[in-house]
């Protein structure tokens, strides 16, 4: 897709992305890809949004996760 993008950063749990890495690598998926979908779906999908939004099983460690 192209277009304009947005540099950010973010903060995410040391192991959901090193688990997330191991997975990503055998199903070629990025975080990347998964980010811009994710975005996208929480945007356009009222469903995720509210799933999204009550989802509270990350242990929290200093920073709003």
């Amino acid at each position: 897709m192209k277009g304009s993008t947005k540099l950010t950063s973010v903060k995410v749990l040391d192991r959901l992305y090193k688990d997330f890495r191991v997975k990503s690598l055998s199903e070629d998926f990025t975080l990347q890809k998964l980010v811009n979908r994710s975005i996208h779906k929480f945007l356009t999908d009222e469903d995720y949004q509210l799933n999204i939004k009550h989802h509270h099983d990350l242990k929290v460690s200093g920073s709003r996760f």
